[in-house]
């Protein structure tokens, strides 16, 4: 079965890579990657056409002028910020906007990028999470909440519109060769921050991974909700260990009260909740991914870093 895909996102870093991989796929007609902004290196091949989730009066026209029969979701807003109501907008309303505009044009199927922080930052939840487990989110942290309410709105649809195929992902932490974020931030310094009494284990999982599996779901692959991860964990003491930095251990109660200063203060839009960020990082099994989806990563988490560091010259010390 051939498709016509398009991509929100698509100018994006997970959004370039995937368009990449769709438009070399030989069941893949068309791809069209929408953005509100133009890659700096377009991929031959790949239709490039405006899009803002925002704008929902734009949605419609843009699936129908391409014939559209695949979306794949991509568009979001990853680091945080201080404009938590434009996050909300882009991040909540716009797959809704986007939800509606597939129904409106009769859609055959959406892929969407959730995230491990989906589950939420909790000391309770089990050492491996697990597809079955709650979708809690964390309301101080407005990225987590986000992906928790877009779960909500995606189970809804499952019951009001089943003719939307769905593909959800929980995607871990995704390392790439021009990967810059929050959590690589942490790499950068001189000594590596860890919490007293914590592991802050991390699933990682190479950008190329991710973007086959993506063209799986756009193509072949099972409807269904899969973490996407690859195998294992590395924790916090074993990437300090592998740079050759030394951990800077600090208190949970210290780190939050820094935290809550310093926002205050505007020297960072960080608050006291990345404590629960760093403290109770979600562990995503990828068993229902590699059984259910049929798709197996070929780097696992600590792969995954090494070839992070390999794209990275400077974060580890010689």
């Amino acid at each position: 079965m051939s498709v016509r895909v398009l991509i929100t996102g698509g100018a994006g870093f997970l959004g370039s890579h995937v368009a990449a991989a769709l438009v070399a796929h030989p069941d893949v007609d068309l791809v069209v990657a929408g953005d509100v902004r133009r890659p700096e290196h377009p991929i031959e091949g790949v239709v490039y056409d405006d899009c803002d989730v925002t704008r929902p009066a734009g949605l419609v026209p843009l699936l129908q002028r391409h014939e559209i029969d695949v979306v794949v979701h991509l568009a979001a807003i990853v680091n945080p910020g201080r404009d938590h109501d434009l996050e909300y907008r882009v991040d909540v309303d716009g797959t809704r906007s986007i939800l509606d505009a597939c129904v409106a044009t009769g859609v055959r199927r959406i892929v969407v990028s959730s995230s491990g922080a989906a589950y939420g930052y909790h000391p309770d939840s089990p050492e491996w999470l697990h597809e079955t487990d709650a979708v809690r989110g964390n309301d101080e942290f407005p990225y987590a909440r986000h992906k928790r309410l877009v779960e909500e709105m995606l189970a809804e649809r499952r019951e009001t519109d089943p003719d939307l195929e769905q593909v959800v992902f929980r995607i871990g932490t995704i390392l790439g060769p021009t990967v810059q974020n929050q959590i690589t931030a942490l790499w950068d310094g001189r000594r590596i921050l860890a919490i007293r009494g914590s592991d802050s284990p991390f699933v990682f999982v190479w950008v190329d991974d991710v973007a086959a599996a993506m063209t799986r779901a756009a193509t072949d692959g099972p409807a269904g909700i899969y973490n996407v991860a690859g195998d294992g964990r590395v924790t916090v003491q074993e990437i300090a260990a592998r740079l050759g930095k030394p951990l800077l251990t600090v208190p949970a109660g210290v780190l939050a009260f820094a935290l809550r200063t310093g926002r205050m203060l505007r020297l960072t839009v960080h608050g006291p909740e990345q404590v629960g960020f760093l403290r109770y990082r979600p562990v995503l099994a990828n068993d229902a991914l590699k059984r259910d989806f049929g798709f197996t990563p070929s780097k696992t988490s600590a792969e995954a870093f090494e070839a992070y560091l390999g794209t990275h010259p400077g974060v580890a010390r010689d």
